[in-house]
């Protein structure tokens, strides 16, 4: 009988199911989408039941699709979206809407929290900033305005733990998304207690810790039914997307880098050493041993998306009359405008932005603005824009004294050859594309087939299922163009940082 594994990443626009071979191959995928939530400004929230119906659904999606047995699922692994907040109670209903990623409603509870403990008592503990995105101030912000919620709140959970707890019913929390808690022990990878009572943190409601390979559970009767999956498959712990994604791409070892090109933009740097930086994000890998410091945006392919979403009806139209899709249409346009945009630069602010500046009311921004542009120019600048980003992640990253030798870029946006290429021209760094579009879920089974033995570790995981698929080198002939924009880029910040604050409090 043929063993297949199953990987389960929790997006935040949908849920993406895919079914490998132990080569790494993708016998068959699904997708399934689910909504969010922006019931007022600065939040940006979830239901996770609507999830977990997602997951459901493109799982059954997924084996039809391929043909494949569900007896011959050897194993499930999950990775999530990060800082996600789920109130479950001694049931395992889900008591609220999680507020995701990009819901800053707790800045003001950030501020008042930091000044009360000390920020850098807080960072001494958790290697990360005290920001609104984390799921601290988030728990916080259920303490004081949704009180009964707090009181009925039996654990709370992250994405990849709800999804594994409504395959297997246990509750767990595993070591990568532990960053999003304050009173997480990044040295050591341990709740800390004396953190917890500085916070008003109530310890119980903290499931335990888990490696990220560790088998947690098996599949439920009532989960199997629901999924179309068989009772008794083993569950892994699972990861944070942003380390199931690096795992993907093949980075396990020291200076190795991923880049990502999903929604969200930012990179995450594999280290064997301990090294964090206030505007820099930390957390453990999924592969034992390491930690990844990353840089996170919100500026990624949802730059794109919005874009097109709202620029590219003529695209779309024309799209279908040549068989192309939309966003090639606008690849197109981007290539005809020389590097640098003529001088038009992109802040791509698009929800505030994480790090490294660390602002809810940062906004998007175009500068540079005349009659000469045109459309390629706004999506070329676009582009730019997030590959700017990435850039200044890095040089904070540089500051904190970690090392770069390759990035290896994954998600949508790394099928976009001029996209690549200019990340590579604007860093400076070499960029290797793995298999782009698979590279989180591919984390996510490299976890579950190390958990059940398929194979004897990540070393020979990575080896037999990460396929290089083609490369980019940086070329120097066009660094002088893009170092101007890079200066202009953070100047403008610089200058309009008080007036975005002054306009976001109002």
């Amino acid at each position: 009988m043929n063993q297949y594994l199953l990987g389960i990443d929790i997006g935040t626009s949908a849920c993406k199911i895919a079914i490998f071979d132990e080569d790494g191959q993708v016998k068959a995928s699904a997708s399934g989408d689910y909504k969010v939530y922006y019931p007022h400004p600065g939040w940006a929230e979830q239901n996770p039941e609507e999830w977990w119906q997602a997951v459901c659904g493109a799982v059954k999606g997924a084996l039809e699709k391929g043909g494949i047995r569900p007896g011959e699922i050897a194993g499930i692994g999950i990775d999530g979206q990060s800082w996600s907040a789920i109130p479950i109670d001694k049931e395992g209903n889900v008591l609220a809407n999680t507020p995701i990623w990009m819901d800053t409603r707790a800045a003001d509870i950030c501020e008042e929290v930091g000044a009360r403990i000390g920020e850098d008592r807080i960072f001494e503990v958790c290697g990360n900033p005290f920001k609104p995105s984390y799921t601290t101030p988030k728990i916080l912000w259920y303490q004081r305005n949704l009180p009964d919620v707090y009181k009925k709140m039996d654990k709370i959970l992250q994405s990849n733990s709800y999804i594994a707890f409504k395959l297997t019913g246990e509750v767990t929390q595993e070591l990568s998304q532990g960053y999003g808690h304050h009173c997480f022990r990044m040295r050591t990878g341990e709740w800390d207690m004396d953190m917890c009572k500085e916070l008003g943190i109530n310890p119980d409601i903290l499931p335990e810790i888990y490696a990220s390979h560790a088998v947690v559970g098996t599949v439920t009767k009532q989960a199997a039914e629901e999924c179309g999956l068989i009772e008794g498959i083993p569950v892994v712990a699972g990861a944070l997307d942003a380390a199931c994604g690096t795992l993907g791409a093949g980075v396990i070892h020291p200076g190795e880098t991923q880049e990502q090109g999903g929604q969200a933009g930012g990179m995450s740097i594999c280290m064997d050493t301990y090294k964090a930086d206030k505007r820099l994000i930390l957390s453990y890998h999924a592969a034992p041993g390491q930690w990844i410091l990353q840089g996170g945006t919100v500026g990624g392919g949802g730059v794109m998306r919005w874009l097109e979403h709202e620029f590219a009806d003529y695209e779309r139209v024309k799209g279908k009359e040549l068989g192309k899709s939309s966003l090639d249409l606008f690849n197109e346009l981007a290539e005809k405008v020389a590097p640098g945009s003529d001088g038009l630069v992109f802040l791509p602010y698009m929800s505030g932005e994480r790090s490294p500046i660390w602002d809810p009311y940062a906004k998007g921004v175009y500068y540079g603005l005349d009659f000469s542009k045109t459309k390629g120019h706004f999506v070329r600048a676009a582009m730019e824009g997030v590959a700017l980003s990435l850039k200044h992640n890095l040089d904070v990253a540089l500051e904190a004294g970690a090392t770069v030798s390759e990035l290896r870029s994954m998600g949508g946006s790394a099928n976009s050859l001029l996209w690549t290429q200019m990340k590579s021209d604007v860093t400076g760094k070499k960029i290797i594309v793995p298999s782009s579009d698979t590279a989180t879920t591919l984390g996510a089974v490299i976890l579950a087939g190390v958990g059940v033995g398929m194979y004897k570790d990540f070393e020979e995981a990575v080896d037999r299922t990460v396929v290089i698929k083609r490369q980019h080198e940086p070329n120097p002939e066009v660094w002088a163009a893009y170092d101007k924009n890079y200066k202009v880029y953070l100047k403008l910040y610089e200058n309009l940082k008080d007036l975005m604050r002054q306009k976001g409090e109002e």
